[in-house]
């Protein structure tokens, strides 16, 4: 009688020589896994810098503009004031003109030489004036038209005789006369601060006229 088989399961018996498979529990273990290195942090890229440039430039040019401006008024104030306290007298024309003597006049002439001066100095029925060179409309000059005879105003027509009476245009009034004299050393002196209105009657003092 045979011996029973102890592989029931129908297995084939291992090899005799051929060694035994040696168990999971036993292997060896594996390796710990390196520790990651930690990323460094992202450096800012040079738009960002760029950026934050432009508005600190932004930001600086409008302040230190503002400061410029701020003592450019400041200073501009002061100098305005210190000039109101200080009037430059010497920068404004004298009021009174030497025009010369009496002799170097032309009966019927107008001397357009102190024209610049506002004065117009004319020699007529044995006077010597001095006319003022403001048309009394709207404070154009005139100009002597000599082929014509008068005072004509480019801005608006205004004509003046050379007597300086007006006759047409919108002036309302003749011109004004400045006072005249003779000096000390015979030369005539027009004195513009002090007018004549011929309206008021005042043509006829004889500050605002030379007899010749």
């Amino acid at each position: 009688m045979s011996e029973p088989n102890p592989n029931i399961t129908g297995a084939p018996n291992p090899a005799p020589d051929q060694p035994a498979a040696v168990p999971a529990a036993t292997a060896a273990p594996p390796k710990p896994a390196a520790p990651v290195a930690p990323r460094p942090a992202p450096k800012p890229t040079a738009k960002g810098k760029q950026r934050r440039f432009f508005l600190f430039a932004l930001v600086g040019s409008w302040f230190a503009g503002g400061w410029t401006a701020f003592t450019a008024s400041m200073g501009l104030m002061t100098l305005g004031t210190l000039r109101f306290l200080y009037p430059n007298v010497l920068s404004e024309p004298p009021s009174k003109i030497k025009v010369g003597f009496p002799d170097n006049y032309e009966e019927g002439k107008v001397v357009e030489r102190y024209k610049d001066q506002n004065t117009w100095v004319v020699r007529k029925d044995a006077e010597i004036y001095a006319l003022s060179t403001t048309c009394t409309h709207l404070g154009c000059t005139p100009n002597w038209l000599e082929r014509e005879q008068k005072f004509k105003c480019p801005c608006h027509g205004s004509g003046y005789y050379i007597s300086g009476i007006n006759f047409e245009g919108p002036a309302p009034r003749p011109l004004e006369r400045w006072a005249i004299s003779v000096g000390d050393d015979g030369q005539m002196v027009v004195d513009k601060s002090r007018s004549f209105h011929y309206e008021r009657g005042e043509w006829s003092n004889p500050d605002s006229f030379i007899k010749v």
